[in-house]
């Protein structure tokens, strides 16, 4: 009998999704619709782990049954086991890597942010392939990405962009990338191609809950309407469907376009502004937001998260971990589980 558990806590799982399931039969439970969603969030979960937990632990015992009772080499037995050890050691290693998730937002969703630096069309083209990059990860994570927010390039690229990610500790994988990203290539808009190093910022915030207690005064609040950029279907382009939010006494602006309906934009738009006003707050008590203390990072020479280098030689390292690689069109192309894997562990 294999002894299981361990910093997995499964008994401990085990009770809380008990008494979540009291609560959840309770006829009042839904009263509160943010709490609810919250429990049946967080049972959903839990009951997930514990599955995982519990069929490792059965396909493991069954493998080493499998192997006592072996009376001669069987390769194909042996091959197919070892498949399923590797399933497996990578299912136990996402858990392993999720119990180091334990702050209060690490499974929230999360807003990311996404500024070009000083350097034109330089650093808005190396905006638009961060956002690709972070897109095509979260959509090989299976996480959910809708685009809140993009402010085009004057030539190309993107000035800024904001997106949302919804999915499991969602949060927690990403906070680790808030920082600045610098490129340093060969350039394609330069007819002399020389080599250009440009800057852009990446800022990651958790989603809180809808029903936070924040007032906001609409006295301190200036509200602009303009006409949504970018290419766009049918509708788009043709209203001012567009909201820009400054908070003044704050000075946060919040933009929002992704919709067609300007009511949407708008909605959505103080929703961010409430999310990001109780952050601000919550910070004063709370190290992990400190990056709202510089909300605009420093986009340029002199600070830095990551460095890609695709020019004279191949190389993207992390400066917080020291974790490196040379496939630097990998990395550009979603490749970039390691590196933040890498990040929960030395956080």
């Amino acid at each position: 009998m294999i002894n299981y558990g361990g910093i997995f806590e499964v008994d401990k799982k085990k009770d809380t999704i008990l008494s979540n399931n009291k609560i959840m039969a309770d006829n009042t439970f839904w009263d509160n619709v943010d709490l609810a969603n919250k429990i049946v969030k967080e049972t959903n979960l839990l009951q997930k782990n514990v599955n995982i937990i519990e069929n490792a632990k059965n396909k493991i015992e069954d493998n080493l049954d499998v192997l006592k009772e072996l009376k001669e080499t069987d390769m194909d037995l042996l091959e197919l086991i070892f498949d399923e050890y590797k399933a497996l050691k990578e299912e136990i290693d996402n858990l392993e890597l999720q119990t180091y998730l334990s702050g209060k937002y690490d499974n929230n969703n999360c807003l990311i942010e996404f500024h070009a630096g000083a350097g034109g069309t330089e650093s808005c083209d190396w905006a638009n392939m961060l956002l690709r990059m972070y897109t095509r990860y979260l959509n090989k994570k299976n996480y959910k990405v809708d685009v809140l927010d993009v402010q085009e390039g004057e030539e190309a690229g993107i000035k800024s962009a904001m997106i949302k990610v919804a999915g499991e500790y969602a949060y927690g994988y990403l906070k680790g990338e808030t920082g600045v990203h610098r490129l340093v290539r060969i350039s394609p808009f330069d007819s002399n191609s020389r080599r250009h190093t440009s800057f852009a910022s990446v800022l990651v915030v958790p989603e809180v809950s809808n029903d936070v207690n924040v007032e906001i005064n609409d006295n301190d609040l200036k509200i602009d309407v303009y006409r949504s950029s970018g290419p766009g279907g049918q509708g788009v382009n043709t209203t001012d469907s567009a909201v820009r939010i400054t908070h003044i006494p704050s000075g946060i602006v919040i933009t929002c376009q992704n919709e067609r309906s300007q009511i949407k934009n708008k909605e959505t738009a103080l929703a961010i502004l409430k999310n990001k006003l109780y952050l601000l707050e919550q910070e004063k008590q709370n190290e992990e937001l400190s990056f709202l203390r510089n909300d605009k990072i420093s986009n340029g020479f002199g600070s830095g998260k990551r460095s890609y280098v695709m020019c004279p030689y191949t190389l993207v390292k992390d400066n917080d971990t020291n974790y490196e690689t040379s496939d630097v069109n990998a990395v550009l192309d979603g490749d970039i589980e390691d590196f933040i894997k890498e990040g929960i562990r030395r956080r």
